[in-house]
Parts: structure tokens; C-alpha cells; sequence
């Protein structure tokens, strides 16, 4: 029997377009993306029975398994098809489904899908897309290329035109009205508007403008009211939900109760989307919750590590600006079940059950992979630094 050397997949010398996507894209980020993804299945095969027992008419047992493993291979096509695009094939994919995102969301009020008293979705066939999940990290892309562009000094009103579309894709999120996805938006569009180098001063103002935002969302929506409500006064309000959650997390202990035999998820409503976590934490435990945290962890580090060495203005904010997207939509998703912050309906990012999440979160990581791929000069020479030491040079520029 004689012994043959390991070949792997592509040879260096390989000059196709997937050989040379295999050599130049950071396989760490994309095997955490993917690892998040088989935890996502998985806890699908968890959550599916309990889920089908709020809604009428199903009787497969795994019937939100099997579309699960549906999204995840369109979220997975999407993400590695759009990984090989160049940068300006990465703003061109932004314009496009920016204007999709926002041309669709100014047709809902006439066509889209109302649910639990907001009108988020549009019906197609058996599946509900929801725009606005497409408007985050296409206008991320678009505000760090407008941003780059202004930098440039010749003449294009970038930072004018970017306000625009912000306002713009805010003001038709709060007509449906999306409160958690117009916060996450704002949030890391002010974070790309702080690493695009504008003056300190503007910062300022925008969170002045920002936090004064909050308070009118306090007392324009009664929903918003009564989320506050339930998060300060436990005691008072109604907090079914949240309460049995926290029952789920704290059941599992360590190492969690075992597959399949968690008992609190039959009482926890959107179990299989906003609370997966929960069902996560009492059947596998602390540790999973964990791994989980820590996949996310290394992604944003990586993400930015990478990012923020890159030599293009308009790549290094854009990338960066994505991959924190990603990080601070866990965080909240994290935050919502272990009750630090009030109920936003947002999904835990390539996890949590739904064809727009998956698709759009995606898009997202294939998006930053391809800005943060191995090119001729993108990368700055010498070690890689932390994020945080560039955002400290940075602040203290400003």
C-alpha cells in the first residue's frame, strides 16, 4: 500500500475564478458564518415541534426544519455568490437592492402583509419577503461609498446625498412602522459616519438628533410605550414572553437539559425566530451559548481587524460598517432574551428562522467578504492591528 500526499482542493498556480476566490477571501470569517449557519439547522430541529403547536393547519412535526434548510442554502448561495464581486461590483449590488429595498417599501402600505399591527412583508407565494432587511446592509455600502466620495474634494455632495437616503429609508421603516430596524440602521450608520473621519462636532449633532429621535419614537408609538413598559415595571405588566425565556435560559444550566428535551420552549411565543436563543440556551446550555457569542465575537474582530486595514476609504468603512452590523444585531437579539433591554423583534443573525433574515444576513457577510479579500495594494503593509487601536486614533484625531 503506498501513501499519497494531501492535494488540496485548489493549487496556487489554479488561475480560475473560484481558485483564485479560494486563495484571496479570509476563510476564517467565512467558516464562522457557516458554523453559525449549522447551529441555525440544528436548533430549527429543535424549536420546529413547538412552534407548529401556536399555528393552525400544520401537522409536519419538522415543517419549519425543512424550509430552514431552504433559507439557509439561498443565504449561503447568496453569501458565497456575492463574495467573488470586486468593490464596485459590491456597490453596484448596494445601489440596486437599496433602490429595490426602497421602491418595495413605498409600495406596502397598498401591498404588503400586515402582521401583528405593522406591514413589513410582501406575499410571494408561499414565502413573506421583507424589504427592509435588504435597505441595512445596502445602505451601509451606499453611505461609505457617498462618504469617500465627498472625501475626495471634487465636487460631489457625498455626505448630502447619503443623509438623504437615510432619511429616506428611516421615515418609510417608521411608516410601517419598523422601530428595532430603524434604531439598528441609525446606529451603525452613525458608526460609518464617525470611521468616514467627519469632524467631532458633527457627530455631536447627529446624536443630539438621534437621542431627541428617541424620545418622539417614545410618545408617537404606542407599542414603543408599551415595550418600555413591560421592561421597567416586570411587576405591573404583562411579560409572558420574555419571562419564559428567561425560565428556558436558566433551566439549562451548563450544559443544558439534552437535545430535544427542553420543556420552556412550548411556552415561549416566537420561539423558532425572536427567541431561538432561549431555546438554544436550556437544551445545550451555557456552552453553546458561548460558542455561539464567540463565533459572533470573532467575527467582528476579524471583520474589523481586516477592514480597517484596507487601503480604500469607501472599502474600509464599508466593511467595517457591515460586519458591525452584524455584531450589533446579535448583541441586541442576545440583550431581548436575557432581558437587558426591552423586546425589538429583531433576529438573531444567521440563526434565527426567516427567509428575508437569512437572505439579507447573507448578502451582508458576502458583501464584506469580497470588500475584505487578498488584492494587488488593497491592504496597508506591515502587522495587523486591533480594531480598537485604530478607532482610538481616530478619536483622538477628532
Amino acid at each position: 500500500m503506498t501513501s499519497q500526499a494531501y492535494t488540496p482542493a485548489f493549487s496556487r498556480s489554479d488561475q480560475s475564478a473560484v481558485a483564485k476566490w479560494f486563495w484571496t477571501v479570509d476563510r476564517g470569517l467565512l467558516g464562522a458564518a457557516l458554523a453559525l449557519m449549522a447551529v441555525g439547522v440544528s436548533l430549527s430541529f429543535a424549536s420546529s415541534p413547538a412552534a407548529i403547536l401556536a399555528e393552525d393547519g400544520i401537522t409536519d412535526p419538522f415543517h419549519y426544519s425543512i424550509r430552514m434548510i431552504v433559507f439557509v442554502a439561498l443565504g449561503l448561495g447568496a453569501m458565497l455568490t456575492t463574495s467573488l464581486l470586486s468593490p464596485r461590483g459590491v456597490r453596484r449590488i448596494a445601489v440596486l437592492a437599496l433602490l429595490g429595498a426602497i421602491g418595495v417599501m413605498i409600495l406596502l402600505p397598498f401591498i404588503g402583509h400586515e402582521a401583528k399591527g405593522a406591514a413589513r412583508w410582501i406575499n410571494i407565494g408561499p414565502f413573506g419577503l421583507q424589504p427592509s432587511e435588504f435597505a441595512k446592509p445596502a445602505i451601509i455600502v451606499f453611505s461609505a461609498w457617498m462618504f469617500a466620495e465627498a472625501q475626495k474634494g471634487q465636487g460631489v455632495p457625498g455626505v448630502t446625498i447619503a443623509f438623504v437616503a437615510y432619511a429616506l429609508t428611516v421615515g418609510l421603516l417608521l411608516l410601517q412602522p419598523d422601530i428595532g430596524q430603524t434604531l439598528l440602521i441609525t446606529t451603525t450608520f452613525m458608526a460609518v459616519f464617525f470611521m468616514a473621519g467627519v469632524p467631532f462636532k458633527w457627530m455631536a449633532a447627529l446624536g443630539g438628533m438621534v437621542l431627541a429621535g428617541v424620545f418622539g419614537l417614545y410618545f408617537a408609538f404606542d407599542h414603543v410605550r408599551a415595550r418600555v413598559a413591560k421592561f421597567v415595571s416586570p411587576g405591573v405588566e404583562d411579560t409572558h414572553q420574555i419571562d419564559r425565556a428567561s425560565e428556558a435560559i436558566r433551566a439549562g444550566g451548563l450544559v443544558g437539559r439534552g437535545v430535544g428535551e427542553g420543556v420552556m420552549k412550548r411556552h415561549v411565543p416566537d420561539l423558532h425566530t425572536d427567541f431561538i436563543y432561549s431555546v438554544g440556551a436550556e437544551e445545550f446550555g451555557l456552552m453553546l451559548s458561548l460558542l455561539i457569542i464567540g463565533l459572533y465575537a470573532f467575527i467582528v474582530v476579524r471583520g474589523l481587524s481586516r477592514a480597517l486595514r484596507l487601503r480604500d476609504p469607501y472599502e474600509q468603512t464599508a466593511a467595517a460598517g457591515l460586519f458591525m452590523l452584524i455584531g450589533l444585531q446579535a448583541c441586541i437579539n442576545v440583550a431581548v432574551n436575557l432581558n437587558v433591554i426591552p423586546t425589538k423583534g429583531m433576529t438573531l443573525p444567521f440563526i434565527s428562522y426567516g427567509g428575508s433574515s437569512m437572505l439579507a444576513m447573507g448578502l451582508t457577510m458576502g458583501l464584506a467578504l469580497a470588500l475584505t479579500r487578498k488584492r494587488p495594494g488593497a491592504y496597508e503593509p506591515g502587522p495587523m492591528q486591533w480594531p480598537w487601536d485604530e478607532m482610538t486614533k481616530r478619536m483622538r484625531r477628532a
